[in-house]
C-alpha cells in the first residue's frame, strides 16, 4: 500500500498560481509538478472558496464552542425524550403488582390452569374474577 503524498500550503499556492497564469496547460503542469490534473482543479476551487483560509492543514478540525454546544442541545433533548418515555412507562405501571403477590393475598395455589385478573381489591377475603382466555 502506497502512503498518501501530502504538499504544503506554499506549493499549493504557488501550484495555482502557475496554472492560472495560464503559461502552460494544466496537464503538462501537473507532468511537471508530480501530482494529478484534478487536483490542481480541486486546489483551485477550494481557494475560490475558501480563500486566505483554504489549505488549512491535515485532519478534522478541533470541535469549536458552538459545536460543542450544539452537541450538548441534542444529547440533552434525547435525555428528555428518553426521561419522558420512562415516566410515561411508570405511570403506566402503578397499582399493578406480580402474579406472585397476588396469588399470595388472595390465597390461589400454583398450577391453577385458568388466569385471573383482579378488578379492584375486595374489602372481604372474596375476589372478583374475571377469566381470560
Amino acid at each position: 500500500m502506497t502512503k498518501r503524498k501530502t504538499y504544503t500550503k506554499e506549493f499549493k499556492l504557488e501550484a495555482v498560481r502557475l496554472f492560472e497564469a495560464g503559461d502552460k496547460d494544466g496537464v503538462s503542469l501537473a507532468r511537471e509538478l508530480g501530482i494529478r490534473r484534478n487536483q490542481l482543479y480541486k486546489w483551485q476551487k477550494e481557494l475560490q472558496d475558501k480563500g486566505s483560509e483554504a489549505f488549512g492543514g491535515a485532519g478534522r478540525r478541533p470541535a469549536s464552542k458552538d459545536g460543542e454546544l450544539a452537541r450538548l442541545r441534542r444529547e440533552n433533548a434525547r435525555l428528555q425524550e428518553e426521561n419522558e418515555i420512562l415516566k410515561k412507562a411508570a405511570v403506566d405501571s402503578i397499582g399493578q403488582c406480580n402474579t406472585s403477590c397476588l396469588n399470595d393475598e388472595f390465597g390461589v395455589k400454583n398450577g391453577t390452569t385458568r388466569a385471573t385478573r383482579v378488578i379492584s381489591k375486595p374489602k372481604t377475603r372474596s375476589m372478583e374474577k374475571m377469566e381470560i382466555r
